[in-house]
């Protein structure tokens, strides 16, 4: 296996049995979600990991060609996003060697959440597409659907049954609700199990938010 992507961790019990893995958006880093955790209502029979990873150090075209942390270069911010799908691959399989590296561990696939903000929902919904782990679920948050034309039917995807939960904001000026919607239609159309929740709210998360993925946790992670 080649080197795993650094990461922040926090657990919620010292032997843990499920695990969150959580990416973060563009320009941030593992740390972003870290002060999440305490918020959470998690049950007291939780026993959970989180895994905020770091992405790597990239130049991103969007922003002048500046390197910072992303999972992947920006071309264009228009509403199809133009992307370099390489970057996605390479990401994908550095998240694909993270959950590879919990399984060994000794966690269940089915036992593992992947989640993520932005770019890292990108990425989120591409490894849950493409893995062969049927897993927990996958939390998309402000985030949009790539390569929409590569997305398999449910009964021909591993997490054809797995519970995918949308979150957006009505007034998200970076990514625009209208995506979200897109990627709900899209997924439930072709026999996905979709969740969908809008907030009064811009490209961040709020309390009402925090609340919804506490409940959705606990419910799959208890």
């Amino acid at each position: 296996m080649t080197d795993l992507l650094p990461y922040v961790l926090v657990e919620t019990h010292p032997k843990p049995e499920a695990v969150v893995i959580w990416l973060h958006g563009l320009g941030s880093d593992g740390h972003d979600f870290e002060s999440l955790v305490p918020a959470l209502s998690l049950s007291p029979m939780a026993k959970i990991r989180f895994i905020f990873p770091h992405a790597p150090q990239r130049p991103v075209t969007v922003n002048g060609g500046m390197t910072m942390r992303a999972w992947y270069d920006i071309y264009e911010m228009s509403l199809d996003r133009k992307v370099d799908m390489a970057n996605i691959d390479e990401s994908c399989q550095q998240i694909e060697g993270i959950i590879e590296d919990q399984i060994h561990q000794g966690i269940a696939a089915n036992r593992l959440v992947l989640a993520g903000f932005s770019q890292g929902g990108v990425i989120a919904y591409q490894v849950s597409l493409r893995t062969n782990h049927a897993l927990a679920g996958v939390m998309a948050l402000s985030t949009y659907l790539v390569g929409d034309d590569a997305i398999v039917e449910a009964n021909e995807s591993a997490n054809g049954r797995t519970p995918f939960l949308i979150q957006h904001g009505t007034q998200d000026s970076v990514v625009a609700p209208v995506l979200a919607v897109k990627a709900k239609t899209l997924l439930s159309e072709k026999g996905y199990s979709v969740e969908y929740h809008t907030y009064d709210m811009p490209h961040s998360v709020c309390p009402e938010q925090v609340q919804d993925i506490s409940e959705w946790l606990n419910a799959r992670l208890v």
